[in-house]
């Protein structure tokens, strides 16, 4: 059996473990060990095995996501987010489903903290989802909300993806931070508008709440927030002007969180103990699966299919758009039944050849890429952020009820995703501004 039979049988051994359930990193890691040695031998294989990891782990540039990781944790545990629910509430509670328009911008404000979609849906649902039902509002919307608007994690810098995607990419991790800003705005605009529509035709979706509030107590609860806003731009800021690296941006931001925390009363050992364990435990998972997706390149490139695909595509005289759509339709279908993150280290390795063979530029499709894993934790069956609202709401709500209500959000992506295929700059343009000058 030649080396490239091996290869294509090797992807289709991945995705038959996990049809199975196997863990990913699992999957990728034995699969490709396997793969090495049929196309080469055990000496290189498990050579392979004792470097790599260490090369990947002991990576500069991917010391970013604990320290991430960790500024959001500390901004969570400290109290940060609700206080940013408690000020979204007091400004937008006029507009129609205010309580919806609250927490999807409390969101867009913790996903700059964290970089994480997940912990964002789970903060923000364990504030917003009770406040929301015990006004009345309907369940769908009110859960739907929360799943959707927390996968703003995925694109608003800091972003965990943007990280691990630079990384495998060799692209600026900075400049990949910057390009997710502008189509992570309009992601957050284009759900309050579908909001607001639609609780303006159907009001009883979301029931006025009938809270009265001064122009004093905006003063108030802005004065309480300052600091998170000032976080996220010292973050941003500092990647942004040169004078920090992405780690070091992130180091500098949970070292921020903490003095917040502390000058607040709401810091001691306990909170900076948990924050450090949950970062730990998360960067472990995450880095296992990046590991395995690592010796998959490797699988790969030895066995020609990267080369292979590139031709292919080479000889179809694809576009470049027409190449984006079928990874975007691909990214859909494997996105109904695979974890987000592990779509996109096993699509990786066989797509970025074809890329690069038609010299697309590669921040652009980095946008897409997270863009597309970002709808993959909404779309059943497995739905990531659904299942963590229903874990946040218990029996509360059906779990076909939260399905149900991210469906609206998933149009208001279908829109969003044609903008950014077809309008590069809405991708190529801040980041050109911002650091080429």
């Amino acid at each position: 059996m030649d080396s490239l039979s091996i290869g294509f049988m090797g992807i289709g051994a991945i995705l038959v473990l996990l049809a199975v359930r196997v863990p990913i990193a699992f999957a990728l890691g034995s699969v490709s060990l396997v793969g090495i040695i049929l196309v080469r031998n055990e000496r290189a294989a498990f050579a392979m095995l004792g470097s790599l990891p260490h090369e990947f782990s002991s990576s500069w540039e991917l010391s970013a996501i604990p320290m991430f990781l960790l500024m959001g944790a500390i901004a969570y545990k400290t109290g940060l987010t609700s206080s940013l629910y408690a000020a979204a509430r007091v400004w937008l509670n006029g507009l129609p489903g205010g309580l919806a328009v609250a927490t999807n911008f409390t969101a867009a404000g913790f996903a700059a903290a964290s970089g994480s979609s997940v912990a964002t849906s789970a903060a923000v649902g364990r504030l917003a989802i009770p406040e929301m039902l015990r006004y009345g509002y309907d369940k769908a919307l009110a859960t739907g909300t929360v799943a959707a608007s927390g996968t703003l994690g995925a694109l608003i810098p800091p972003s965990i993806a943007f990280v691990i995607y630079g990384f495998f990419t060799e692209q600026s991790v900075g400049r990949l931070l910057i390009a997710g800003l502008i189509p992570g705005l309009l992601t957050a605009g284009a759900y309050t508008i579908m909001i607001v529509a639609r609780c303006a035709i159907w009001p009883q979706l979301a029931p006025r709440v009938a809270i009265e509030v001064t122009w004093a107590d905006r003063i108030r609860v802005l004065k309480e927030i300052w600091p998170l806003p000032l976080l996220i731009l010292g973050v941003i800021g500092s990647i942004y002007a040169g004078v920090a690296t992405p780690t070091e941006a992130g180091a500098l931001g949970a070292v921020f969180a903490l003095v917040i925390g502390l000058a607040q009363g709401r810091a001691n050992w306990e909170v900076l103990k948990s924050s450090v364990m949950d970062a730990l435990r998360t960067t472990s998972s995450l880095f296992f699966l990046a590991i395995g997706a690592v010796l998959l390149t490797r699988f790969l490139a030895m066995a020609g299919v990267p080369t292979y695909i590139a031709n292919i595509v080479a000889s179809y005289n694809l576009g470049e758009i027409e190449l984006v759509i079928a990874l975007a339709v691909i990214y859909l279908i494997l996105g109904m039944f695979l974890d987000p993150l592990g779509i996109m280290l096993l699509t990786l390795p066989v797509f970025l050849p074809a890329f690069e063979a038609l010299d697309v530029n590669l921040i652009w499709i980095g946008v897409i890429v997270v863009k597309m894993i970002e709808i993959g934790l909404l779309t059943p069956p497995v739905g990531l952020n659904v299942y963590i609202v229903k874990n946040v709401v218990g029996d509360a709500v059906p779990l076909s009820t939260i399905f149900k209500g991210v469906g609206w959000f998933l149009v208001c992506e279908f829109f969003i995703m044609w903008a950014l295929i077809y309008n590069q700059g809405l991708s190529l343009w801040l980041p050109s501004l911002m650091m080429d000058g």
